[in-house]
C-alpha cells in the first residue's frame, strides 16, 4: 500500500475523531494544553491501536466485526449526541457540563465510539497480506494523522462554543447522531459517499 493511500484512509478514518473533537469544544468554555494532549492522544492513540488489533486479529473474525461494527459506531455516537441535545436544553451553569469532561470514563467512550472503523480497516490490512513492518507504519501515520485533526477540532468547537453554547452543542449532538447515521446507512448499503 502507498502512502498516498495511507494518507487518505488516515484522513477519513480521522473524521469521526474531528466531529466528536468539535463536539467536545463546543462545551469547554477554556481550553488548556491538557485538554488538547488528551484529545490527541484519545483519539490518535485509539486510531492507531485499533487497525493494528484488527491486523493482528486477522480475516477469521472479518465477517463477525464487519456485521456489527456499524451498529456499534451508531449506537455509541447517537447516545452522545443525544446526551448533548438533551443538555442543550437544560439550564447551564458557570460549571462545565458533563460534555466537556476529560475523564478516563468519558474519552475512553468517545475513542472508542469513533475508531470502530478502524478495526474493520485493520481487518482489511491483513487481507492485503500486509506485513507487520508495513502495518506498524500505517498504524503510526492514522494516529498522528488524527491526533493533529482532533486537536484542531477541538480548537474550531472551542472558538464558536464560547459565543453559541447551547445552540452549538445542539448542533454538535444532531451532528454526532448524523455521522452515526451515515456509518449505519453506508453499511447497510442505502447511501453510498
Amino acid at each position: 500500500m502507498r502512502i498516498w493511500e495511507v494518507i487518505v484512509i488516515a484522513v477519513g478514518l480521522a473524521m469521526d475523531a474531528f466531529a466528536v473533537s468539535v463536539c467536545k469544544g463546543l462545551a469547554v468554555k477554556k481550553i488548556k494544553i491538557t485538554n488538547l494532549l488528551a484529545v490527541g492522544l484519545w483519539f490518535g492513540g485509539f486510531q492507531a491501536l485499533m487497525p493494528a488489533i484488527g491486523f493482528f486479529v486477522g480475516s477469521q473474525f472479518e465477517e463477525y466485526i464487519k456485521a456489527y461494527d456499524h451498529w456499534i459506531a451508531f449506537g455509541l455516537l447517537a447516545i452522545i449526541g443525544a446526551n448533548m441535545i438533551r443538555e442543550s436544553f437544560s439550564k447551564q451553569d458557570d460549571d462545565e457540563s458533563k460534555n466537556s469532561s476529560f475523564s478516563f470514563g468519558t474519552m475512553l467512550f468517545m475513542a472508542l465510539a469513533t475508531s470502530v472503523d478502524a478495526l474493520a480497516v485493520g481487518i482489511s490490512f491483513a487481507c492485503l497480506d500486509m506485513s507487520a513492518g508495513q502495518m506498524a507504519y500505517s498504524a503510526a501515520v492514522i494516529g498522528t494523522i488524527t491526533c493533529f485533526i482532533s486537536i484542531a477540532g477541538l480548537a474550531v468547537g472551542s472558538f464558536f462554543g464560547s459565543k453559541f453554547k447551547s445552540k452549538a452543542e445542539f448542533a454538535g449532538g444532531v451532528i454526532l447522531i448524523l455521522i452515526g447515521l451515515k456509518i449505519l446507512l453506508e453499511h447497510l448499503g442505502v447511501i453510498n459517499f
